[in-house]
């Protein structure tokens, strides 16, 4: 943890970036299996994180080809970026894996839509609504939060950048545990900018 709260990194794909960005001491580096990212992952890295905790991010895939990549990969955590049910996480829940659910936020309605799901994660993300199912690189009004009242901790994603430091130091919710950044710190789809993180980190 930086400063109290969880830093996860998403969207990784190659061995040396990977292993630079675990350098960083984040907590988390998630690896997108969606074929229609440019960041998905084909193949496995040669190298994988062993201290930072392994995530696997799926959009409105099978419950077997989640159970298979989370073999294959040795994933800690299941992101779930579509429009998956409480009972779909409850069904992977029983089989032993851990939960994240990523809602995606332009109105009030859209946080509270996470209630459906209390209980059946151990994380809530709530990231900007865009036709891409996250990575857009923008912000959603972080207001619209104040209107969640669940259990469950979450992470806020949707466009963080080093610009946000101010706000996000000011920005406060009893169940905030951490932020999740992705495409505002890259060279190139998939390729993390490690200056950039490195500031955040130290900043932040």
């Amino acid at each position: 943890m930086i400063n109290g709260k969880l830093i996860k990194v998403c969207g990784m794909r190659e061995a040396q970036n990977i292993r630079e960005v675990e350098q960083l001491g984040v907590d988390m580096i998630g690896f997108i299996f969606y074929h229609k990212s440019p960041r998905c992952v084909s193949e496995m890295p040669q190298y994988m994180p062993t201290k930072a905790k392994r995530i696997g991010v799926f959009v409105n895939e099978t419950k077997e080809m989640i159970q298979t990549m989370a073999d294959r990969f040795d994933l800690e955590y299941i992101q779930l970026h579509g429009k998956e049910s409480p009972s779909y996480c409850r069904s992977l829940q029983l089989k032993g894996l851990h939960l994240i659910k990523a809602f995606s936020i332009s109105n009030e309605k859209d946080v509270l839509a996470a209630q459906a799901y209390e209980g059946y994660c151990d994380y809530y993300l709530f990231d900007t609504k865009s036709q891409q199912h996250g990575g857009s690189g923008n912000q959603f009004d972080w207001n619209l939060l104040k209107s969640y009242t669940g259990e469950t901790p979450f992470l806020l994603s949707g466009g963080i950048n080093l610009y946000s430091i101010k706000a996000l130091k000011e920005f406060t919710a009893p169940k905030l545990i951490g932020f999740d950044l992705n495409s505002r710190f890259e060279l190139a789809p998939g390729k993390k900018d490690i200056k950039r993180l490195e500031s955040f980190l130290q900043q932040i």
